[in-house]
């Protein structure tokens, strides 16, 4: 059985809300199979892991409501973003080109992303991994399953006005070298562009839960709260 939940700015669009089964049933059903090498070529070991991908426009707040979930429930909490700039800040080949992309407001390309990523996940003690702003197109999400050999288990989107998330990027002060208005406005219109074929690609097989993020850190996280509770993971 699924519960339909209509998009706010597109009508047509139906986010799709499973009933989330109990117990083993819903280990057994979603839990995501990534391969770990336990030593150079031994591909023996297999780790399982529960990953979730955390979705919404820049300022919609879901590094903050990451970082309650990663206390709360006891995640690994991945930002894309983080991620990428500190590859950016290290001597690494990629460190000028990741600059200038992110400096513009463009996507980097797939696959520096998803292999910073990945070695991530798999370096991680953790098997609940959250991930933070990625997928951010459709080009991602097919690399990531091309790359990593899995879909993610859940994807959370954060839904918040576009004047509401300027707003909150050009308030934040964070001294990052993409919160200016310019930027900002590139970013969001990558986003609205690039970003909805993820979310109907996951809605249409039920994965994606919609949250409303317009309120305090502490009022959207109590609409988040029910998501992870209900999981057994």
């Amino acid at each position: 059985m699924e519960l339909l939940l209509p998009y706010q700015h597109e009508p047509e669009l139906a986010i799709r809300q499973p009933v989330v089964p109990s117990g083993l049933m819903f280990e057994e059903l979603f839990m995501t199979e990534i391969v770990k090498l336990a030593k150079v070529g031994d591909a023996s070991k297999l780790r399982t892991y529960f990953i979730t991908f955390v979705l919404g426009g820049p300022g919609s707040g879901k590094g903050t409501q990451c970082a309650k979930i990663a206390e709360t429930f006891g995640f690994t909490h991945l930002s894309a973003g983080d991620l990428l700039r500190n590859e950016m800040s290290s001597d690494s080949e990629n460190g000028v080109m990741i600059h200038d992309t992110i400096r513009e407001g463009r996507i980097v390309p797939s696959e520096v992303t998803v292999s910073l990523i990945h070695k991530a996940i798999v370096s991680s003690e953790n098997h609940k991994i959250l991930i933070d702003g990625f997928p951010r197109s459709d080009e991602n999400r097919i690399a990531f399953e091309r790359i990593v050999g899995a879909e993610p288990d859940l994807v959370v989107f954060f839904d918040c006005p576009e004047e509401e998330m300027v707003k909150r990027v050009l308030c934040r002060n964070q001294g990052r070298i993409d919160d200016n208005i310019e930027t900002v406005k590139k970013r969001l219109k990558v986003f609205n562009e690039l970003n909805l074929p993820v979310i109907n690609h996951y809605s249409g097989k039920g994965k994606v839960h919609k949250v409303n993020a317009v309120g305090t850190m502490e009022e959207v996280f109590e609409k988040v709260r029910p998501i992870f509770a209900a999981l057994r993971c």
